[in-house]
């Protein structure tokens, strides 16, 4: 089996515009079916879910279709998905209904390393508890979590932890934190949202596991996966008449069925990435792989041909990484790389994408770096025009 990009490149009618896109990490492009099926749903018969008529079996079907795909793509229980507008909206709520029983003398960890949607929420609802929060550290230079086991006692309540840095692309060890976490009797809230579009993802590890399909190739919403068991447990504040099946429970007014449409879509794309197997869930581990080994070349590549350009600085060497590169240009600010580089038709853009904790700790301030994210789309050629782009600046 092999990764045929070019095939992939076909399927994205936004690549007809000519730009080189590193831009995923913020949202990646759509291929074609994705938005065919966001358009088939909306101008078909729905209503609010039923089974009295065509319409109403439609949008059932809609939603229970896009559980099993969210399912089948991190390894988890459909009856435990639940959607959101995002993952930023979720974790707050998350957050929110999770405080309700801590208090003075309970602890919650957070890390440097994570987006501020995975550490924000949590130290507000922290503060508003009167809980303490407790940061994990990283080292800026080797860009790895600390250990997590000097932090978590008998007060630790829930740790939130970073699948993967959207800033630098490092990827901890979550099983073995999350083990850790576990010992101590907390439990585990991962951001996956950088991660799940780069390689195979087995969420069991983790108690709470958020992403967002729109990194992905899916539409703008926000997915979180739990056990049923230990959303059963949990009671958000919501309107009386609404149901407290779980976990519709956990979903607010009428979901999107448009968009939770293009999410199976987006789901099944990833599976047909030229992987193998019976099932759609063997087909997407088989075809993450096969995506994960071009992104790693292309992105070692790149990684090698810019560390050779006088000027540049690369930040983050994990040993365990997405095919992300953050990069800094002696004498030039990062929006301003992004906006030069934009001349030539490439697409990386400057800041510090709401990393804030990691860009400042890594000295780098507010204004962050430049940052180049890989996607299924990039080919070689998409490498060779960011570096001869890079290379202009010296001129």
């Amino acid at each position: 089996m092999s990764f045929d990009v070019e095939a992939v490149r076909k399927q994205f009618p936004a690549l007809t515009e000519g730009a080189a896109h590193f831009d995923g990490p913020g949202g990646s492009q759509t291929p074609q079916v994705v938005a065919d099926a966001v358009a088939a749903t909306m101008v078909a018969a729905l209503a609010n879910r039923g089974q009295l008529t065509a319409a109403e079996r439609r949008a059932d079907e809609v939603v229970v279709g896009a559980r099993q795909a969210m399912a089948d793509l991190l390894g988890t229980d459909p009856g435990g998905i639940v959607f959101g507008r995002s993952m930023t909206q979720l974790t707050y709520d998350f957050a929110r209904m999770l405080a309700k029983d801590w208090g003075p003398g309970d602890e919650v960890i957070v890390t440097r390393l994570d987006h501020d949607a995975n550490i924000r929420p949590w130290v507000q609802a922290a503060e508003a508890a009167g809980a303490t929060v407790r940061w994990l550290e990283f080292d800026p230079a080797a860009s790895e979590l600390d250990d997590i086991a000097p932090l978590l006692s008998e007060r630790t309540r829930l740790a939130a932890v970073t699948g993967a840095s959207n800033l630098l692309g490092t990827r901890p060890e979550l099983p073995a934190l999350a083990s850790l976490v576990h010992e101590a009797g907390a439990l585990v809230y991962v951001d996956g949202v950088h991660l799940t579009p780069h390689a195979p993802v087995d969420a069991a590890y983790a108690d709470f596991y958020a992403c967002s399909p729109y990194k992905f190739f899916g539409p703008h919403c926000g997915v979180l996966s739990a056990s049923p068991e230990l959303l059963e447990g949990l009671h958000p504040d919501k309107l009386l008449p609404a149901t407290n099946v779980v976990p519709e429970r956990f979903e607010f007014g009428t979901l999107p069925y448009e968009l939770l449409a293009g999410t199976t879509a987006a789901v099944d794309f990833l599976a047909g990435l030229g992987g193998a197997g019976d099932g759609r869930r063997e087909r997407l581990l088989s075809s993450l792989a096969l995506l994960e080994t071009h992104e790693d070349d292309l992105r070692a590549d790149l990684e090698t041909r810019l560390a050779a350009i006088d000027g540049i600085t690369l930040h983050g060497h994990a040993e365990r990484r997405t095919p992300t590169l953050l990069f800094s240009v002696a004498g030039w600010e990062p929006r301003a790389v992004a906006a030069k580089l934009a001349e030539s038709g490439v697409n990386a853009p400057g800041g510090s994408f709401y990393a804030l904790e990691a860009s400042r700790h890594l000295g780098l301030g507010d204004a962050g770096a430049v940052r180049a994210g890989l996607a299924p789309y990039t080919n070689q050629s998409d490498v060779d025009r960011l570096v001869e782009a890079v290379k202009t600046l010296e001129d």
